[in-house]
């Protein structure tokens, strides 16, 4: 919303520290009236194109997800407000869902997974021969195979390779899109077969009401008693990794500490003078979140320094590999998640 329509929140020019001792029930936000609303309401024109009946609910919450048993999608709050999108991007570096085209691309994505609930998809048959048993634990950690045919690719990190219903929210989400376009796109993978099933599932069900009908609404807002920076804490410690300490082998293939290289620029000033763009490149070909991987640039900048290292040659060069070797160590790492169904 322009800042002329938005109502003023009293916190909106606190200082940072200030800002985060507030409780995020005591934000006073509400999804009605925000730009969210204008998104809702165009995930639900896409399902009346198509002849869905089911309209998911939506609150605001601490993070993306779809609870068991229950139609209804919930947002997280710092969408709400510009001032929160630009504390969450300092704090983690980025904000699931800023930007329309992003979240649109998580409501389809979340949709899915209120479509499963609503409609008890995944006790057909058809639905646990394609894509799994729902009842299938959420693992810890999973390592996707970016090479896969077998699912659709939608969400970053080969979401869809996470769980049996990942699988499915994310073979929905493509399905939305118009049907010459995932055809032409999946022509001769196995996955097509899934979004065959879901376009003839989807046709199955036109028009008709759902069995389930909560609206509930699980850890709405209103409920989250922890402060801003209790929440920071937390979803820092989620993200944080426990990489080796020293990097010496790769480092050293990509700068130099030859003598012939005295007067050239030093790899950690380098690095931190790029890690923007380093971290944007990294986060695009791994799907791994910003913040875990600016964790390893610091290590790697900290190592860079003790080792004295230098830029040896032209500067894209030496981004581009540095970059590439910073994915394979990214790769290497287990991508945790919750049981909670998040993004």
């Amino acid at each position: 919303m322009s800042a002329r329509k938005r109502p003023r929140m009293e916190w909106e020019d606190w200082p940072r520290d200030r800002l985060l001792d507030l409780r995020i029930r005591d934000l006073g936000l509400r999804l009605e009236g925000t730009w969210l609303e204008e998104r809702v309401d165009a995930l639900y024109r896409e399902l009346a194109r198509r002849d869905i009946a089911l309209r998911p609910h939506c609150w605001l919450s601490d993070e993306w997800f779809s609870p068991r048993n229950v139609p209804g999608i919930a947002i997280p709050f710092y969408l709400a407000h510009p001032r929160l999108v630009r504390l969450e991007r300092s704090m983690v570096l980025e904000a699931e869902g800023s930007s329309v085209a992003d979240c649109m691309r998580i409501l389809r994505h979340e949709a899915g997974h209120a479509i499963q609930h609503g409609y008890r998809l995944h006790r057909r048959a058809g639905y646990q021969r394609l894509f799994g048993k729902s009842s299938t634990k959420y693992p810890a950690s999973y390592r996707p195979n970016p090479t896969s045919r077998r699912y659709v690719q939608h969400l970053r990190a080969y979401y869809a390779q996470a769980h049996p219903d990942e699988d499915f929210a994310e073979t929905f989400a493509v399905w939305m899109q118009p049907r010459a376009r995932w055809r032409k796109r999946y022509e001769g993978w196995p996955a097509l077969r899934k979004l065959e099933y879901v376009d003839a599932l989807m046709e199955e069900l036109g028009g008709t009401r759902p069995p389930v009908r909560s609206r509930e609404r699980v850890a709405p807002i209103s409920q989250l008693g922890a402060t801003l920076r209790e929440y920071y804490d937390e979803k820092r410690a989620f993200y944080a990794v426990d990489y080796p300490s020293t990097y010496d082998h790769e480092l050293c293939r990509v700068f130099s500490n030859a003598p012939r290289h005295v007067n050239r620029e030093l790899a950690a000033r380098f690095i931190t003078r790029n890690a923007k763009e380093i971290r944007a490149l990294v986060a695009r070909w791994t799907g791994e979140s910003e913040f875990t991987i600016d964790q390893l640039l610091q290590d790697m900048i900290a190592r860079s320094r003790l080792l004295k290292l230098r830029v040896p040659g032209g500067e894209g060069q030496v981004l581009l590999d540095f970059a590439g070797m910073l994915a394979v160590r990214s790769v290497h790492f287990l991508y945790r998640r919750r049981e909670s169904i998040p993004l």
